[in-house]
This record gives structure tokens, sequence and C-alpha cells, in this order.
């Protein structure tokens, strides 16, 4: 954006309690083939659908990502082997990490993995902190401190990077997370994830938790990361993830198109495309719509068509008015323009364009630009009766209706005899 650009849009979230100029870098772990694949609704995608989607996490500049919870069953397993070892083929920069509980058997089969595949995996041992899952569980933070160091001690013993994860650390207590950071980080742990598994947390209680976390780990001396996983249920993922960044995490946790258990995670692709309009990252995003799509095929998840920056209607008006300021940005020749006139997120940076469609909100403009748009050479009578026609439906017209229309109610001479010109409406 040029000096002339920034003075037509003024920017309200700049500066104040959430101004994000304080966060210098971020990094991302993709968690869309492991957290992902735990929502009840998607189906498990083919070992080739999920290397593809592993390059395209590469392609958009993820820098990690969780590729499996090897020790749940023998196609978990072999699933996260071939990952590895496509890792390790591919020369890929991307840096994988693998799910397991703080017991032996979850670990020893990302152990397996790593030597097969000739690559450190990264193990985020996890277990639960809060005192309502301590309670359900029967155990005593004795216990839980129990199985933190013995399995950071054995990960690091076997010379693997060691992510120590505290489920629902959202609602546990202070001095138990303390505790548990404490201990992790003293038997080797050299990065922790704050998790909000149940999606509890607000943007105050991401700030707080981090702040609070940075502060124990600053105790410790130890230069240690922190990653923030979060998940949807209150509708705050996003919103508390941003919240986290800005606090100080090093790393955040997102699925494609936020899939993942119950109702879902942090959603990697808008994470990406804000972040990147904050100016935080400089990322690539023209895959952005091609690695959802993917994700969504292969999941057999439907992607809403009010979804933003990738769904269907993201780009898209049929609205006189707007269309008409569309069409109007549009023949300056300014991408940027026409991008932003109506539109908080430039289409073209994610590898889309504007769509003008035609219905009965639309405008004579919207029937000229279509046509236009499609090759045709028209007049004011053309477009006049699609515009009358457009007027009738109770919805918008299909690119096949208005083909059908002007094939069957437009003579053939009126279609080609007149040049095509947007100016002509």
């Amino acid at each position: 954006m040029n000096s002339e650009q920034k003075n037509l849009i003024y920017d309200w979230n700049k500066g104040g309690i959430v101004d994000m100029k304080g966060v210098v870098q971020i990094e991302f772990d993709d968690e869309t083939l492991r957290d992902g694949l735990q929502s009840p609704s998607v189906t498990d995608p083919t070992i080739d659908q999920k290397i593809r989607i592993l390059h395209l996490m590469e392609d958009l500049g993820i820098q990690s990502a969780n590729i499996g919870l090897p020790g749940a069953g023998p196609r978990a397993y072999n699933d996260t082997l071939e990952l590895a070892k496509e890792i390790a083929r591919s020369k890929m920069k991307i840096f994988p990490n693998c799910a397991a509980r703080t017991v032996i058997a979850d670990i020893d089969p990302v152990i397996d993995i790593s030597q097969k595949a000739g690559i450190p995996i990264e193990v985020a041992s996890f277990v639960g902190s809060s005192p309502i899952r301590q309670y359900v569980e029967g155990w005593t933070v004795d216990k839980v401190l129990e199985l933190t160091e013995n399995a950071v001690s054995y990960v690091v013993a076997h010379g693997l990077p060691s992510m120590y994860v505290t489920e629902d650390t959202t609602r546990a207590h202070p001095d138990d997370i303390e505790k548990l950071y404490t201990a992790a980080i003293q038997c080797g742990a050299k990065r922790v994830v704050i998790a909000d598994t149940v999606g509890h947390t607000t943007r105050t209680g991401a700030t707080n938790i981090v702040r609070f976390v940075k502060d124990v780990i600053e105790d410790t001396g130890e230069d240690v990361k922190i990653d923030w996983h979060g998940h949807n249920d209150r509708g705050f993922a996003l919103a508390a993830t941003i919240a986290a960044i800005r606090a100080g995490v090093d790393r955040v946790h997102g699925c494609a198109l936020g899939i993942g258990e119950r109702c879902g995670n942090a959603s990697m692709d808008l994470l990406l495309v804000n972040l990147k309009m904050w100016g935080i990252i400089n990322n690539d995003l023209c895959k952005l719509k091609e690695y959802c799509r993917l994700v969504s095929e292969a999941c057999h998840v439907p992607i809403p068509y009010n979804y933003p920056v990738i769904g269907p209607d993201a780009f898209r008006t049929a609205t006189g008015v707007h269309a008409a300021a569309v069409i109007k940005a549009l023949k300056t020749n300014d991408t940027w323009l026409s991008d932003m006139v109506y539109s908080a997120v430039p289409a073209s940076m994610v590898g889309r364009k504007q769509k003008i469609d035609i219905g009965p909100l639309s405008g004579e403009s919207n029937v000229a630009y279509w046509l236009h748009d499609h090759g045709y050479d028209f007049n004011g009578g053309m477009v006049k009766k699609i515009f009358d026609y457009a007027k009738h439906s109770n919805r918008l017209l299909t690119d096949d209706e208005i083909e059908a229309f002007i094939e069957t109610e437009i003579p053939e001479d009126e279609r080609k005899h007149y040049e095509s010109e947007l100016v002509t409406a």
C-alpha cells in the first residue's frame, strides 16, 4: 500500500489496547493432520492427500506441522511414518511434531518413526492440568508431576526435542501450572504449550495466562518457547489466539478451515491472512484457497458459502450499489482499489478476484459487467432485457441461466452487433 492508498482508508485498528505493533515475528504449527482429524464429522484423508496437504503447508510458509498421533493405532502410525519420510525425501523445511500422551507407550512410536525417517521429530507430550480434569481422572497434582517428569525425561534421553502440553491450561490453577511447567523445563522441555482445550478463554484470559507463563519461564532462567493452542467452543478461538500473540507467545497452532474436535480449532487460514494484513508476516498466500479446498475435499468438510476469505461469497456481490463501486474501481486498472473499495481483505492477496453477479437487487451495471466479463458484445437493449429478467427472480441467476436466457431471448445479431464496452451501462 503506497502513501496515497493509505489516505483512502482510516484504520481504527491501530493504537490502543489491541495494537500489534510490538509483535516482531510469529511462527505457526499446523494441526490439521492431527487435531483437525479428531473432529467427529471428518473423514481421515488418504496418505496421498495428506502428503499434498503437507506440501501446501510448506508453500504457505508454515514452519511446523503435527503429523499425527502414532500411538493411536496402525493406520495412524503408518500415515505418520509416511509423512515423516516425505519430509526427509523432499528435503522439506517444515519441522514435524507428533502428539503423545505422557506415557512411554505413546512416545516410543514417535522415537521409532524418527529413527526410520532419519529426521528429528518434536514430541508433544500432553497431560490434563485443570482441577476438573484431575478430579474426573482421580489424579493428584503429584501424579501429574510424575507423569510429566517421566515423559519429558524419556523424550530428552532419546535425543528428541520435547514440547510439553498441559491440556485445559486455561482452566488450571496458577500454582499447578507453575509446578508442572517448572518440572517439565527442569527435565529438558524446550517448548511449553498453553492449551485452551475446551475453548474457554477470552482475549483477556489469553493475555493473562500468557503473561503468567512468561513469568514462570523467566524464573527458571531457561530459554523456553511458548505455544498457544486454541479451540472455538465459545467462538473466541481466532480472537484469543491473536491476543496470545500480542501477549508474547512464540508460536500458534491452527487448522485449515478451523476443523477439529467439537467446534474446532483456530482457523490457520484466517490467522495467516490477518497477520499478513498487520505486516507481521510476509508469506505468499496465493495457494491459500487450494490448501483449504484440498482439506475440504479430503476431509469431506464443506466450506460455508459465507466463510471469510475462502468461502464462495467472500469476494462476490450482486447488490447494485456495491457492484457499481467495484466496477468504477475496476475501470481505473488499480487492482488494490477494486480489491478494497468493498472488501476488508484484498482478493488478489489470496489468489482470488472480485466477482459480480446478477440478481433481484442488482443494477444495470451488474449486467453490463457480467456481459463484458463473459466476452459478450452487447447494447443497452440487451442489458435491459437481462436486467428485467433478474428483477423477477427471487435469487441470484447462475451463469448457466443467464447463458440460456441470452440464447433463447436475445437475437443473435443483438449479441454481436455492438462492441463490448463496460462504460455503456
